[in-house]
Parts: C-alpha cells; structure tokens; sequence
C-alpha cells in the first residue's frame, strides 16, 4: 500500500504478490520492511468521532494517512485481509510509520473493530491499481482490513460485525453495492486479498455487494468480448486477460480452473450489464 505524496508511485508498501506459473497467487500481505516516502500526520485532521459511529469500535489512531487528492471523496469501499497470523502484528504494522500502510478500519476475527483513521482522510491501503478507469483509488475509497492469514475461513463474528460496518459507511458516502470491491479486483498482477474464502455471495444478498445473476444468454467465449466486458463492470483490463480471469473468479467463480469457459462470459456479462461504468482517464 504506498502512500508517499506521488499518486504515480508503482512499488506497494505491502509484499506484492507475483502470478506464479500455476495461475495461482501468493496471498497477500502486509508489508515487512517499506522505505519512506513522506511524513506521515501525528495529529488528527479533525477529532476521530468516525469511531462513534460504530458502538463498540476501539479508536486506535494510525499516523499513516493524508487528505484525499483532487477533491475526491469515497466512492469505494475496498475489502482486505491482512496476511499475518495475528491481529497484534497487523495492528502494529498500520500504526507504524516506517511502513507506510493504513487502513480505516480493522475487524479481528473476534469481531472487534478498530478505527484508524477518519473516513475523509486518505488511508494508505490501496496502492498502485484502478478500477473504473480510474486510479489514486486511495483518494476515492475506505479502506477495510480483516484479520485473516488468507488460508482459513474467515470467523463468523468478523463477517457479522463486517456487515454491521459496511451499511452506515455505504449510506454516508452514497457508495452503491457495486461499489463495494476486493483488493485484488483493482490489483490483479498484485493481490489476491481477501481470496477464494470470502463469501462475496453472502454479502451481495445483503445488499452490500453484486452478484451475477444466471448462465443464460452467454456470449460465445472469447479473450477480447471478456476483457471488454470486464474492463464495463471495472477491472483494469490493462493488466490482461489471465490476471482479470484469475481475479474475476477469485471473487465470483471461486474453485474454476482451467481456460475461459462459458461460465465466466456468462457471469462477466451479465456484471457488465447491469453495473457498467463509464471508464475515464486511468489517472494512477
């Protein structure tokens, strides 16, 4: 997740994670050591009341944040886990200024909830990556850490007190179900967090995420007709094909292996036509 005052800054803060030649990624974590790029804040930009909005969520300020870019205001709400094997060292790790990485929030598996940084400011979670055409999407998004190593499911108290979250920070920023993304769906070379575990189907049927509807009518298979259909719902289809497909099916088509099938045109169509966007500048 970098964060220095460059919006075009390509290394991330976190380990970025390479597409081996299996077509599987390494999974995501935060970052072991990171060289500074800039003074992080050591004061709030206003008092952190951005915890009073959730009863029982525990102020933790992180000086890791600045103010969001180019008048920009959340328009995303991008979802993460945090590869490390317990809360205490992922909570030190987006506290610490040496490394550059925030969040706004972090959910234990336990269910707590830690506020780190307001909702107007820039968290420092997203790192080099688009979605919609558009890139600094720290500028344009809240940050949400879940604490998970990325190879077990995710605890029933987390996600309970994840989809407690998520309706208050939709309705307060306007941001719609679409909206509402992975780490690795604005990052395919990098991140596959949070990974084929999370129930993104769950989410969508609570009206805090999408989900494609059907197989019918899908379009013949094809590299071209996925990326284009891929890059109307938001992906960065700069990165290619194999990537998109593996990031596609890490959230909709969980366990799918092999070429692109019917299945994922169908799915990629269907996305693309109900949820389009208008793609702009990629201004990363």
């Amino acid at each position: 997740m970098p964060a220095g005052p460059s919006v075009t800054a390509s290394a991330s803060t976190r380990t970025a994670t390479a597409l081996p030649a299996t077509g599987t990624r390494a999974r995501s974590a935060l970052p072991v050591t990171a060289r500074p790029r800039s003074k992080p804040n050591t004061t709030w930009s206003r008092p952190p009341a951005r915890a009073e909005m959730h009863p029982g969520a525990i102020a933790h300020p992180s000086p890791n944040f600045g103010p969001r870019r180019n008048g920009l205001r959340p328009e995303l709400i991008v979802l993460h886990f945090t590869g490390m094997p317990r809360l205490e060292a992922a909570l030190a790790r987006l506290c610490a200024p040496e490394h550059e990485v925030s969040a706004h929030y972090l959910i234990g598996r336990d269910g707590r909830l830690y506020a780190l940084v307001n909702e107007d400011a820039r968290a420092w979670h997203a790192g080099h990556g688009a979605w919609g055409g558009s890139g600094d999407v720290n500028s344009r998004s809240i940050g949400v850490e879940l604490d998970c190593a990325g190879d077990h499911p995710f605890a029933a108290a987390q996600i309970d007190r994840l989809e407690a979250l998520l309706p208050g920070i939709m309705a307060r920023w306007q941001i719609p179900p679409q909206g509402v993304i992975g780490h690795s769906d604005l990052a395919p070379t990098r991140k596959a967090d949070p990974g084929p575990r999370f129930d993104w189907l769950r989410l969508s049927r609570r009206g805090m995420s999408v989900w494609p509807e059907g197989d019918a009518g899908a379009p013949p298979v094809s590299e071209d007709g996925f990326l284009e259909a891929a890059g109307r719902f938001g992906y960065p289809v700069e990165a290619g094909a194999a990537p998109v497909l593996t990031a596609f099916r890490l959230r909709f088509r969980p366990g799918a292996t092999g070429p692109l099938a019917p299945g994922d045109m169908a799915a990629i169509s269907d996305l693309a036509a109900r949820f389009g966007v208008d793609r702009g500048g990629a201004d990363t």
